[in-house]
C-alpha cells in the first residue's frame, strides 16, 4: 500500500512539474542555438503570440476538465472578429461592436452546450458540426474577403502597450487569474472537476450538470471571441479564414499542461505552461527558418506526444 501511495505521489509531482521542466529545457535549447531568442523584442513578440492561444486554452481547459472537447473555437475566433469589424465599418463605435462580438461568441458556445446536454449529441460531433457551420457563415458574411480599415483606437487592443507590456498579455494574465480563482476557490469550479470525474455521480449528488456543462461551453465561446477580437485588432483586419487550427493548438496546450482528456484532472497553471511551450516552439522554428510545412509536421508530432503522455499518466 505504501508503495502504491509513493507511485501516486510521484505521478502527481510529474504531472505538476513535467510541463514546467519541459518548457525550461525548450527555452534553454533555443537560447543556445539562436542568439535572437532571448532578446527583449523577441520575448515580447512571443508573449503577444502566446496570448491568443492561451486565452482560448482557458476555455478549452474547462471543457476538457468536464470530459468534453470543443472543435469550434477556431471558427468562433473568425466569426466574432468578422462581426466586430463589420459592425465598426457600418458605423458602430468600437466598444459596442466588441460587446456584440463577445455576445455572439458566448451564444455560439451556449448553443454547443445545449446540443450536447439537451440534444444528447456527443461533444466531438456537436462541436465539429458547429465548426463547419460557423466557418461557412463567416465566409458568407465577409463574402470570403478580409474586412479592413479599422479605427486606431481598436488597433490599440491588439498592438498597443500598457506600462511596456503588450495589451493582449495583460488581458491574458487577467483571464488566467480569474480562471484560477474560479477553479480553486469557487464551488462551480469544484463542480466542473466532479463532472469530469464522474458525471452521473455528480448528477446524483445534486449538481445541475446540464447547466454547468452549458455554461462551460458558453465560457469557451466567450474566450474564443476575446481571442478573435484581439487577433482582428492586431492584424487591423478580420480574416474569414482566421483561427484555422487554433482548436488543435488549444487542445495541445491543455494536454501538455497536464489536464487529462478523460476529464476531472488538471490545472489552469499547467495550461499556461502548455500554451507557452506551443508558442515558444513556433517562435523557435521561425527563428531557425524552418519551413512552414515542416512546422506543421512538428506541431502534429507534439500533439501526438501530448496525447500519448496523457494516456501514460492516466495509467
Amino acid at each position: 500500500m505504501a508503495h502504491m501511495t509513493s507511485i501516486r505521489e510521484k505521478g502527481a509531482v510529474l504531472r505538476k512539474l513535467g510541463p514546467l521542466l519541459g518548457f525550461i529545457a525548450l527555452c534553454a535549447i533555443l537560447s543556445i542555438i539562436s542568439d535572437r531568442f532571448l532578446t527583449v523584442s523577441n520575448l515580447l513578440n512571443v508573449a503577444r503570440q502566446i496570448s491568443l492561444n492561451a486565452i482560448i486554452s482557458v476555455g478549452m481547459t474547462l471543457v476538457i476538465l468536464t470530459g468534453g472537447i470543443d472543435l469550434s473555437v477556431g471558427s468562433i475566433v473568425a466569426m466574432a472578429g468578422s462581426l466586430t469589424a463589420g459592425l465598426m465599418l457600418s458605423g458602430w463605435n468600437a466598444g459596442t461592436a466588441i460587446v456584440a462580438g463577445l455576445i455572439l461568441g458566448t451564444a455560439l458556445g451556449l448553443l454547443n452546450g445545449l446540443l450536447i446536454t439537451k440534444g444528447k449529441i456527443p461533444a466531438f460531433i456537436a462541436t465539429m458540426g458547429m465548426m463547419t457551420i460557423v466557418r461557412g457563415y463567416t465566409l458568407v458574411y465577409t463574402d470570403g474577403r478580409p474586412i479592413t480599415g479599422l479605427s486606431e483606437e481598436f488597433r490599440w487592443l491588439g498592438g498597443g502597450y500598457l506600462g511596456g507590456i503588450p495589451v493582449p498579455v495583460i488581458i491574458m494574465a487577467l483571464i488566467f487569474a480569474g480562471a484560477y480563482i474560479f477553479l480553486k476557490h469557487n464551488r462551480f469550479g469544484r463542480y466542473i472537476y466532479a463532472i469530469g470525474g464522474n458525471e452521473e455521480a455528480a448528477r446524483l449528488s445534486g449538481i445541475q450538470t446540464k447547466y454547468i456543462l452549458a455554461g462551460v461551453y458558453g465560457v469557451a465561446g466567450l474566450l474564443s471571441a476575446v481571442s478573435g477580437i484581439i487577433l482582428t485588432s492586431r492584424l487591423n483586419s478580420a480574416q474569414p479564414t482566421a483561427g484555422m487550427g487554433f482548436e488543435m493548438d488549444a487542445i495541445a496546450a491543455v494536454v501538455l499542461g497536464g489536464t487529462s482528456l478523460s476529464g476531472g484532472v488538471g490545472t489552469i497553471g499547467g495550461t499556461l505552461i502548455g500554451a507557452m511551450i506551443i508558442g515558444v516552439l513556433d517562435n523557435g522554428l521561425n527563428l531557425l527558418n524552418v519551413s512552414s510545412f515542416y512546422q506543421q509536421v512538428a506541431k502534429g508530432i507534439v500533439i501526438l506526444l501530448a496525447v500519448l503522455l496523457d494516456r501514460k499518466r492516466s495509467k
